[in-house]
């Protein structure tokens, strides 16, 4: 990471984390992708019961693979030939990972869903949730992080899976109502009602879509 960017990202850290804590949730900053897998172990308790959405960015620090060798129950859903009863599992789990498609300079966090699983887990349901935020995710306001998540990550996750949708095609958001879509569920995240639920752990790199 460039020193220019990381100066930026060290400051601007300061004040997503402050924002974080003013609404109930607990916020972290790793100097890097080893850091982020260093906190992120710290707060997941072995023994316990993990699931996730799909976190690429949880994957890219090598949380993921920790977990599987680990001494921890990861509900992998994408090696469970029932994925219904894999993404119901999510509720009753000890801790969910997920990402954020993107999120405020003053702590709010923005997901789009198509299924609906990762969002409705995001709001109520597992005992934790840790978020792995990389710092190209963060903007200015709710309105600049509803864009980015339409413009930019959702074009790129309508890529990933093969779907026929217009924003994969044009590469932005043409508010379409494609049976493919996956823009389905928004959920934004601006207050934890219980305290120890929610932890986003921002990292110093370009992370996720």
């Amino acid at each position: 990471m460039n020193e220019n960017i990381t100066k930026r990202n060290d400051l601007l850290s300061t004040k997503v984390i402050s924002g974080l804590e003013s609404r109930n949730m607990t916020g972290y900053y790793a100097k890097d992708k080893e850091e982020a897998l260093k906190i992120a172990l710290s707060i997941i308790p072995e023994n316990s019961t993990v699931t996730m959405g799909g976190a690429m960015s949880a994957v890219e620090i090598g949380l993921v693979d920790a977990l599987k060798k680990g001494n921890y129950n990861f509900i992998d859903r994408n090696e469970m030939a029932d994925k219904r009863a894999a993404m119901l599992a999510a509720y009753d789990a000890d801790v969910f990972l997920s990402s954020a498609n993107a999120m405020t300079e003053d702590g709010i966090l923005v997901n789009i869903d198509g299924n609906a699983n990762r969002v409705s887990a995001i709001a109520q349901g597992p005992k934790k949730v840790v978020f792995i935020v990389g710092m190209n995710k963060v903007c200015d306001d709710v309105d600049g992080a509803m864009k980015r998540a339409r413009n930019v990550a959702a074009p790129i996750n309508a890529q990933r899976f093969g779907l026929s949708t217009p924003c994969a095609k044009t590469g932005s958001c043409m508010n379409c109502k494609s049976p493919d879509t996956i823009c389905c569920q928004f959920l934004i995240t601006r207050f934890s009602k219980h305290a120890d639920r929610i932890h986003v752990i921002l990292v110093n790199d370009n992370l996720g879509f």
